[in-house]
């Protein structure tokens, strides 16, 4: 039996997006400097809007680049946003400035992600933790929520457990919430679905930022981290890798990384 197809129109599709932002027609209308009566005609499809105009809306909207070529393809236009490898020549200046990040965060750790969470390029202090994960968790593409939450990975030496569970499930629902992704979604299932016994470490409470305690050679590492990412990108590769970096949360754990 065929799977039935379900095909969008691009009003359908920026109804779609305008329900998830929370928005009415009329705050989408203001938001892009038309009125809501060509809000409305777009969404019912009794208007074709130009492509620049689902571009603005889609600027509006927020919507990644990702699904502003679906929203173009739907209207009948090509995709305006390519997707091309890390390495393609196109990007060689931002591959660039990506490892420069990496290299100028050292000795400290830092990862580069994609959208689902894949790492894709890491620094020199990143490498020595890798030695403490079962060689199948390090086979392409290694999962950075993989990693950190599996007992074979980075959890045995995770100390506030719960803590760094909940940042995951916090930014991965965030995640879900502005732009639905099936693989993602199975990701969260698997390993972030809450646990009902499960609770936070009450003496990080004094912590202006919520630390990663990680316990390495009989001593602990105090680790807050920071997202990097480009702005105004015009390529979906581009707009979808973030940078994490590593900082010590105390001197005993900048020794460490230092000494």
């Amino acid at each position: 039996m065929s799977r039935l197809m379900i095909v969008h129109t691009v009003g359908q599709l920026l109804r779609q997006w305008r329900k998830r932002r929370g928005l009415s027609q009329l705050d989408l209308a203001i938001a892009a400097d038309v009125s809501a009566r060509h809000v409305s005609l777009v969404e019912t499809g009794k208007s074709t809007p130009s492509a620049a105009m689902i571009i603005r809306l889609a600027d509006q909207l927020h919507v990644p680049l990702r699904d502003r070529n679906q929203l173009l393809l739907a209207a009948g236009f090509a995709p305006r946003y390519a997707q091309r490898p890390l390495d393609d020549t196109a990007l060689a200046g931002a591959l660039d400035a990506v490892r420069r990040v990496l290299q100028a965060h050292e000795p400290y750790p830092a990862l580069v992600f994609d959208r689902r969470w894949n790492i894709l390029m890491t620094n020199r202090a990143v490498e020595p933790f890798f030695a403490y994960v079962a060689p199948d968790l390090l086979r392409p593409p290694v999962n950075l929520v993989r990693l950190g939450l599996d007992p074979r990975g980075l959890a045995s030496l995770v100390v506030n457990l719960a803590d760094v569970r909940a940042v995951f499930r916090s930014r991965i629902s965030r995640q879900l919430a502005a732009a639905p992704d099936p693989e993602l979604a199975a990701l969260y299932e698997e390993l972030l679905s809450p646990v009902p016994d499960e609770s936070t470490n009450e003496r990080l409470d004094a912590d202006v930022v919520l630390p990663m305690v990680v316990r390495v050679g009989g001593r602990e590492l105090r680790l807050f981290s920071t997202i990097t990412t480009f702005g105004t990108p015009m390529d979906i590769t581009i707009e979808e890798i973030a940078v994490e970096s590593y900082y010590p949360a105390d001197s005993q754990s900048a020794a460490y990384f230092t000494r």
